[in-house]
């Protein structure tokens, strides 16, 4: 039987207009009475996961920045830290890139330098980081990195940010999530490794999970549990990973899944 589902948001469990499918709610009480633990597994930071679902702070495992965090009922469960030195290294090297923004990402807020603080940057931004702070020099953060992230508003992330930091893909977890932003944590920081960590510590088989997902960043995760779902709008690597497939975001995807998870006894 399935104990927890994990799902990406954006392309997958959240429509085209950033808005949560139509009788999630009710599909939400409905794992709550089966004792199906939910858990939202994004890109985005934990205070903007939060904000996604307020009624449900004290229910939902969050699995956030791309799994490099991970919280239960407020408290750390998980968390795969970065080197701060190899962090200064690598915003060194994105301010070499032209009308790239970086993002250092911690355990408590997100930072970027006080120029790009500015509507083209901030208008993306602030759906994946509703909390940020704007600082003049990165010597200024006191905060636990678990993550930096490189925002193109111009949409070509992989040109302009992912290939050009091709001297860091041996060493780091470098990632392009959509068109618009790259993710580098720690090498094999990603959202399997945070699974696999989950289960250890939740005593929940990896086969007892169910996870749904849409982009490359999800494939660790799609490979780690028992049910892979790919929504029908994933990429066609996505899609060759996961087990089953299911209608696209804009056609509640995740949820017309589990309700045949349901009907099929599974969970």
């Amino acid at each position: 039987m399935i104990k927890i589902i994990f799902s990406d948001m954006d392309g997958t469990l959240l429509t085209s207009e950033n808005k949560l499918p139509e009788g999630f709610d009710e599909m939400i009480a409905e794992l709550k009475r089966r004792g199906v633990l939910f858990a939202p597994a994004s890109g985005r930071q934990y205070a903007a996961l939060q904000k996604s679902f307020p009624k449900y702070l004290d229910e939902f495992l969050f699995v956030a920045e791309g799994g490099t965090l991970v919280r239960y009922r407020g408290k750390e469960i998980f968390s795969h830290e970065m080197d701060v030195e190899v962090v200064k290294k690598l915003l060194a090297t994105g301010a070499t890139f032209p009308g790239i923004m970086c993002v250092w990402c911690g355990k408590n807020d997100s930072y970027i330098l006080r120029e790009f603080d500015k509507p083209e940057y901030l208008n993306d931004m602030e759906k994946y980081y509703t909390h940020k702070t704007a600082v003049d020099s990165w010597d200024d953060v006191d905060d636990t990195p678990i993550k930096v992230a490189f925002f193109d508003y111009t949409g070509h992330a992989k040109e302009n940010i992912y290939d050009k930091l091709s001297e860091y893909h041996d060493t780091l977890q470098v990632v392009q999530t959509i068109d618009f932003w790259v993710d580098v944590s720690s090498k094999g920081a990603n959202k399997g490794e945070a699974i696999e960590n989950v289960c250890r510590i939740m005593n929940v088989k990896p086969e007892e999970c169910a996870a749904f997902g849409d982009y490359l960043n999800d494939c660790e995760m799609l490979q780690t549990v028992g049910y892979s779902f790919a929504v029908a709008n994933a990429q066609p690597e996505v899609k060759k990973i996961a087990k089953f497939q299911t209608e696209s975001n804009d056609e509640a995807g995740v949820l017309k899944a589990i309700r045949r998870l349901i009907d099929q006894n599974l969970i």
